[in-house]
């Protein structure tokens, strides 16, 4: 079905597709909503995902000051715990059996942990003791991975959690009615010793699907105990699956219109654990068949393009602008070339509509995470402040990650956080720039000019005369012997030395090299600052 097709087949509906491009390097999935890209995963060999892998780990170091350790577990950077993420299995303090107090997939869960908040956490963890731990964050950057000691096992409709002693279920499923019958079944089916997170596609679910799930995740906890019990720390004693099955328990909810495979190995696959757990999704599995590849064909290919640059474009030609540094992100808006049809204040409130859904938007594509600063046009109606702010909640709500947003400031920002589980898309698929070293910016060849004349008056104080070559880049060297100026000559004047250039047009931008003639060495860092 063709993008135009799929947007006049909404019904009042929201068109939610699942697109899945698996080749022997990557795999790629994209998720659309009416037709727009919203959310893309991509999986990689040497970037295999580590959230929900469980570790049997050893502590290596303990950190009283920040009641934090690091926790070896075989990886290349050790995991870090904080008192905040430890569990104790046997206490029965803090049991829970109120509804409605987690989200749906057990990522903001409260800690079980009997201690105080004042308890010294070297009095509970100590070195070389192992301990059986769990990724809760991917490592960014110079970070290694966030873990914690409670355990989760996510199922189709339920999420395991063994040693808890509560069930809690999702804030999605509006109807008390729906949640006291669910608890009700939970109960009935839950083992000994064993807590539970009801997710939001088990609403409607019968007792055999519920019996089916918790059957299957008990099985997969016996099996791992086995294998932590004859495993040396530290050591991976579960994966978690692999990111097209994990689509299915994840994210094909009964709201998904389809899902559309170009492998057929993982299109049988797929259907394989489509009839375990959900057989009444199976007719809307699809396997591609076109010969354009699956991205090109539904437009995709050129959003993930645009996803590595700075400008994102807003209809009407308003756009926003997208910085990122480790931490935090600023998102600022633009009218553009949008002018409107009326008064310039009906532009800035509809430019800022449009910038609301986008950002939301773009915070899903991109992934962003941690602390977001929003710099709307200022608005002096107190009324369109208000409009926007409730269209940028409303946007956000389809989001899978949690988000807390305040309100528009008098100066026209919003400060929102967004639960960064891993590095966002910009520091997963792309480096640093080996020029600018990842600022963006390089210096600019007067400043390189200057730096070279100051390199030069620093040397000949020390050395006097001298004969040297000068290796820079095109534009430095032309900048130095511009004729009107011809700074490399007035430079050998007043210094009363010699200097040979050279052309070097594979150089860094910012970088040249000064060779001491006479003894044909490289000086350049004897009198560099």
């Amino acid at each position: 079905m063709s993008k135009s097709e799929t947007n006049s087949a909404t019904n009042g509906k929201l068109i939610k597709e699942i697109f899945v491009n698996v080749t022997e390097n990557e795999s790629r999935i994209a998720i659309c909503e009416e037709g727009k890209l919203v959310e893309l995963l991509v999986e990689r060999p040497e970037k295999e995902r580590l959230v929900g892998d469980i570790y049997k780990g050893k502590v290596t170091a303990i950190l009283p000051g920040i009641q934090a350790a690091f926790v070896d577990l075989g990886l290349e950077k050790a995991g870090f715990l904080h008192f905040s993420d430890m569990s104790d299995h046997r206490g029965e303090s803090n049991i829970l059996s109120d509804l409605d107090v987690f989200d749906e997939d057990g990522e903001e869960m409260p800690t079980r942990s009997k201690y105080g908040r004042r308890t010294p956490i070297a009095s509970v963890l100590k070195k070389e003791q192992e301990l059986l731990v769990q990724v809760i964050k991917e490592p960014i950057s110079t970070k290694g991975p966030r873990i914690t000691s409670e355990i989760s096992l996510p199922g189709r409709y339920i999420v395991l959690i063994p040693g808890a002693r509560h069930i809690g279920v999702s804030k999605k499923i509006s109807s008390w009615a729906e949640k006291k019958r669910l608890r009700k079944i939970a109960l009935e089916f839950l083992p000994d010793n064993f807590g539970m997170i009801i997710r939001t596609v088990a609403e409607g679910r019968s007792r055999k699907e519920f019996a089916a799930d918790i059957k299957l995740l008990t099985k997969l906890w016996k099996k791992m105990k086995k294998k932590v019990d004859s495993t040396e720390a530290p050591n991976l004693v579960h994966k978690d699956i692999e990111i097209t099955t994990g689509i299915i328990r994840d994210l094909f909810t009964p709201e998904v219109t389809k899902v559309v495979i170009d492998n057929k190995k993982e299109y049988r696959k797929f259907l394989s654990y489509l009839r375990e757990v959900a057989p009444q999704l199976r007719d809307r599995v699809e396997l591609y068949s076109g010969e354009t590849p699956i991205f090109d064909a539904q437009e995709i290919e050129p959003e993930i393009e645009k996803m590595f640059s700075r400008k994102a474009w807003l209809k009407k030609g308003g756009y926003i602008v997208i910085d990122q540094t480790e931490a935090l992100v600023t998102i600022d808006v633009n009218t553009g070339r949008f002018t409107g049809k009326s008064k310039p204040v009906n532009a800035i409130f509809e430019t800022n509509l449009l910038a609301a859904r986008e950002i939301a938007r773009q915070a899903r594509l991109r992934d962003i995470g941690g602390i977001i600063i929003v710099d709307f046009i200022d608005m002096e109606n107190k009324e369109h402040r208000r409009k926007v702010f409730e269209e940028f909640k409303k946007a956000l709500k389809r989001d899978r990650s949690q988000t807390y947003i305040s309100s528009i400031s008098d100066l026209g920002l919003i400060e929102m956080t967004r639960q960064r589980i891993r590095p966002s898309f910009m520091q997963t698929l792309s480096d640093p720039c080996p020029v600018c070293n990842g600022i963006g910016r390089v210096l600019s060849k007067e400043s390189i000019a200057m730096k070279i004349e100051r390199w030069f008056k620093r040397a000949s104080a020390v050395r006097g005369k001298g004969h040297y070559q000068l290796v820079a880049s095109s534009q430095v060297i032309d900048l130095l012997t511009e004729s009107f100026s011809n700074r490399i000559t007035k430079l050998e004047d007043s210094l009363k030395i010699t200097i040979d250039l050279i052309r070097d047009t594979a150089l860094h931008p910012e970088e040249f090299h000064v060779i001491d003639v006479e003894n044909e060495t490289n000086i350049t860092d004897k009198y560099k600052i």
